[in-house]
């Protein structure tokens, strides 16, 4: 077991809630390695990230070794490159737009020639990698902020929070639509980009407000029409285990989930889903209680009782 992390508003309940880890490591005779621990800080390292008062930045040992890459000379060393700088894509706004010059390389059909466009790319990639803005973490206090726009090609999403007047970034994502999406009309692009933003974002969203800003007004008319196509019922469905509410956004207000959606990621292994996940957890507007079968039984006989065992009830 790797990287896990014991922390507390105060030094004292930091104290405690050690205490308690220790305690139960000990209890199942788990045996930890002193040199890697570390005690009391108010910086560390977690899951390949510095996370500090500060929020979560790149961790610069991880990519230092990047800035000492010479230039990709086939496909594999590409490919190599990408999965190594990707793990961080997420502090690095435009990752995919700086990358383009690549795509081309990726491709059989096209010979392999890393021209000055592709070192320029490279270069520019390695820099942003060793000064990667930092991204906060989420106050679970504050309601979340969800930007979101669609292209022909594209759908992108920006996942935030605005606190004490103070917008911040917590994810970026944009994804590549497949040829049936790319068909879509433009309401159906835009109200796509909200369900890939929600599926994306998903366990920041269960369970806390979210307002989602969109410069299409139409997805306001698409939540109460009663008449719609089965798609876009299947995806109001799909939303409707959210606490969420639209508000209109220019798209000039709008810029970095424009920029995402205009993004092309040819090496997408995979498009914007638009399907119902196999479970749902839909929103809950009272408590359910079992019934007393024993007490039903009572009134009704034993047989009546066991074939009803399974069922629930809602208190008004």
């Amino acid at each position: 077991m790797n990287d896990f992390t014991v922390y507390g508003d105060t030094f004292e309940k930091c104290l405690h809630n050690l205490d308690l880890v220790l305690e139960r490591c000990r209890k199942k005779n788990l045996v930890l390695n002193f040199e890697k621990c570390h005690f009391m800080v108010t910086e560390g390292i977690v899951l390949g990230h510095v996370v500090s008062e500060r929020g979560i930045e790149v961790d610069q040992a991880k990519v230092e070794v990047n800035s000492r890459l010479p230039y990709p000379t086939n496909q594999k060393e590409i490919r190599g490159f990408l999965g190594h700088a990707g793990f961080y894509r997420r502090f690095i706004k435009d990752f995919a737009k700086i990358a383009q010059p690549w795509t081309r390389l990726l491709q059989n059909e096209f010979e392999f020639d890393f021209d000055e466009k592709c070192k320029e790319a490279f270069q520019l990639l390695k820099e942003r990698l060793i000064s990667a803005l930092i991204i906060h973490s989420p106050n679970w206090n504050y309601p979340f902020e969800v930007m979101c726009d669609a292209s022909d090609y594209a759908v992108g999403a920006v996942l935030g929070q605005k606190i004490d007047g103070k917008s911040y970034v917590i994810f970026y994502a944009s994804k590549t639509l497949n040829q049936a999406q790319k068909n879509y009309d433009i309401t159906e692009k835009e109200m796509l980009a909200v369900v890939y933003s929600f599926e994306k974002f998903r366990p920041y969203l269960l369970g806390s407000k979210v307002n989602v800003f969109t410069d299409h007004a139409a997805i306001k008319y698409l939540l109460v029409k009663k008449e719609s196509e089965p798609r876009l019922i299947r995806w109001v469905l799909l939303l409707q285990e959210f606490d969420w509410k639209v508000q209109d956004k220019k798209g000039t207000e709008n810029r970095v989930a424009d920029h995402l959606s205009r993004i092309l990621q040819e090496d997408d292994d995979e498009t914007v889903p638009d399907m119902f996940p196999e479970e749902h957890l839909y929103y809950v507007m009272m408590p359910a209680h079992l019934i007393n079968w024993k007490r039903v039984s009572s009134l009704t006989g034993p047989e009546e009782a066991a074939k009803e065992e399974a069922k629930m009830i809602v208190e008004p």
